[in-house]
């Protein structure tokens, strides 16, 4: 949340023409940036618009929340009015999302997607956007626990006329969904008056922000629900886009013998995953045929187990891209490639028989399978040789056959507690983004730590799993992994840093004296206490994160080093580039840092690295874990 006041009080900023300079200095404060110009030009045309209305309606003491944060996510509700119900005397509280479109069109016939002269891209119609920031803010803050009737959204075009967006009210309105426009600005008033009393709200508000949130809901706990029974995630804003986009063309797919290809592409934590789940069990529900495929070894055995758990027909929904070297052309309605980085140039290896060595890019394999191809990516996510997913790769392999490719860019993401200024401090800091790196300022979201030694590390970890958390430690590959376990043996410790030693995750698909296979290691309760990897950590997210930097990236003068021959990882041979590693290994540590829901504590086995990392991180840990 930027600002918060009584709306005459927001009113008295506005008049005084400081309120627009707070909401900036607070939102570089939250964020770590700037907002753009079109940000701060909304503010001004909009946020006035709405304070006058209230004033219209009597309604000046009503708390006026601006840029309100939807928990355990970067997304950002316009506004949150909180106060007293005439009718119930309760608190109420009524979610506004303000738009300055004059007109939209459904998009396509569609009226849940629609289409505003400002965006390239179709956008999710605003009376189902404030419906789902309702669906989701009732789910995770506890002050609405119970109490769903005391929450409602409207969407404001107060730019639009009745004819200019007559096509969005095909979307059925409900009170979490109205829409109103400048020539219904009375009905406007009236439904305020309607939801809130002229009376203060600052004590609905102050309920409202200490409501306790719920805690997030892993995907893999929930995946048999999601697709054997209903959605258990609310998708918004542009998630909801790309996941009606791609059932459209599925639809229309059948109807008009038509195929194109969708892509989908955001960092960690965006909803990748959760709406390919999502669609895998529409369509599965719906009766289409449609697979789910990965590059992952662990993501998709565990799949298996968990989504098609006492279920076989579902456990075989689960594919690897290089299930479909003999593919029949368009056999399926949809095939979902969900961490679609990971495509290779070829599905042949050394077991594949000659009669498939055809030489064929896997990603037209991929594309030829289905009519409705889905590609599920986060291009800084590539992290061995001949990985090479990128919008570019399949956006041309898609061109070249002549197929309209849809490219939905999801903004907003959900993992490390919904914090963007943490991902964007993680891309800085491994210079995968501009601007080198800068000291971490805590943003009250998300836990960050940096400790001495490895034993500290698991120590606090230990400590958040007697909390009833989750966690796990993982490593850069720099020590040898033992690939064989005599029967009745210990896991070897093959991680040794000083005195403390631990031993990888388990190397192949068998439990290994009480530790799980390595697709479970992320899941299963027992991986903690063995050291994961990015081969086993990728596609999957814990509520705590440890993270070993090992000698393969060390901080030097005023940059990193990455170190090729403190690389124990079998994938780079003499042929790959410096280039390449450097750019795989940061990628590798990338991943590894966005792993934690909640938090992430930081060990360096090099001295100077880990100066480095104190100087960037003072940041206080409890923030996080409420200690």
């Amino acid at each position: 949340m930027l600002f918060r006041d009584s709306a005459s009080a927001v009113a008295a900023e506005i008049h005084a023409g400081s309120l627009f300079l707070r909401l900036t200095e607070q939102f570089v404060h939250m964020h770590g940036y700037k907002p753009g110009p079109s940000e701060v030009r909304s503010w001004e045309r909009s946020i006035p618009v709405l304070v006058n209305t209230l004033l219209d309606a009597g309604l000046g003491q009503v708390e006026v929340l601006l840029e309100y944060g939807l928990p355990l996510t970067s997304k950002r509700a316009d506004a949150v009015l909180a106060g007293v119900h005439p009718r119930t005397k309760e608190p109420s509280y009524l979610v506004v999302e303000l738009k300055q479109w004059s007109q939209a069109v459904p998009d396509d016939g569609d009226p849940l997607l629609c289409r505003v002269d400002t965006y390239t891209r179709p956008v999710l119609n605003p009376i189902d956007q404030v419906r789902g920031y309702c669906n989701y803010l009732e789910s995770f803050n506890g002050a609405l626990d119970g109490h769903g009737n005391r929450l409602a959204g409207v969407a404001y075009l107060h730019n639009a006329t009745e004819f200019g967006i007559s096509g969005l009210y095909e979307v059925e309105q409900s009170e979490r969904g109205r829409l109103f426009t400048a020539e219904r600005r009375s009905a406007f008033v009236n439904f305020l008056r309607s939801r809130l009393a002229p009376a203060p709200g600052a004590q609905a508000a102050d309920e409202l922000l200490a409501g306790k949130t719920k805690p997030s809901r892993q995907l893999i706990t929930v995946a048999a629900q999601e697709v054997r029974e209903r959605e258990q995630f609310q998708l918004l804003d542009e998630q909801r886009v790309a996941y009606e986009i791609v059932l459209r063309a599925v639809r229309r797919a059948r109807e008009a013998d038509h195929k194109e290809v969708v892509v989908v592409t955001g960092g960690p934590g965006t909803g990748k995953s959760v709406i390919a789940l999502q669609l895998l069990g529409e369509l599965y529900r719906q009766g289409r045929t449609a697979l789910h495929a990965t590059g992952s070894q662990s993501f998709t055995k565990t799949m298996r187990k968990v989504a098609g758990a006492r279920k076989r027909e579902v456990q075989d929904l689960f594919k690897y891209f290089n299930s479909f070297m003999a593919a029949e052309r368009n056999g399926l309605d949809a095939l979902i490639c969900d961490e679609a980085h990971r495509i290779r140039e070829t599905s042949a290896s050394r077991y594949t028989q000659a009669r498939h060595r055809t030489g064929k890019p896997q990603v037209e394999e991929l594309i030829d399978a289905a009519r409705v191809p889905v590609f599920l990516l986060d291009e800084h996510q590539v992290v061995r040789p001949g990985e090479m997913g990128t919008v570019e790769e399949i956006t041309a392999a898609a061109r070249a056959k002549g197929l309209h490719c849809h490219v939905v860019p999801l903004d907003s993401q959900f993992r490390c507690a919904g914090s963007d200024a943490y991902l964007r401090w993680v891309l800085r800091l491994l210079g995968l983004d501009d601007g080198g790196p800068v000291q971490w300022e805590p943003d009250g979201k998300v836990g960050l730590e940096v400790v001495e030694s490895p034993e500290e590390l698991e120590a606090f970890l230990i400590a958040r799993r007697a909390e009833g958390y989750g966690a796990r430690m993982s490593a850069g590959y720099c020590w040898k992994w033992t690939k064989e376990t005599p029967p009745g043996q210990a896991l070897p410790a093959d991680v040794v840093i000083g005195d403390w030693t631990r031993p990888w995750n388990v190397y192949g698909d068998r439990a290994v004296a009480g530790a799980p296979p390595s697709a479970l290691w992320a899941t299963d309760p027992a991986g903690f206490g063995q050291v994961g990897c990015v081969y086993t950590a990728q596609g999957f997210e814990y509520d705590w994160s440890g993270v070993i930097l090992g000698p393969d990236l060390v901080w030097r003068g005023d940059r990193w080093i990455t170190d090729r021959t403190a690389s124990k990882d079998p994938v780079f041979k003499k042929s790959t580039l410096d280039a390449d590693v450097d750019r795989l290994i940061r990628n590798t540590y990338k991943v590894l840092l966005t792993r934690g829901m909640l938090g992430t504590v930081i060990y360096s086995t090099d001295a100077e690295t880990r100066n480095k990392l104190r100087e960037l991180v003072r940041g206080d840990v409890r923030v996080a874990v409420g200690l």
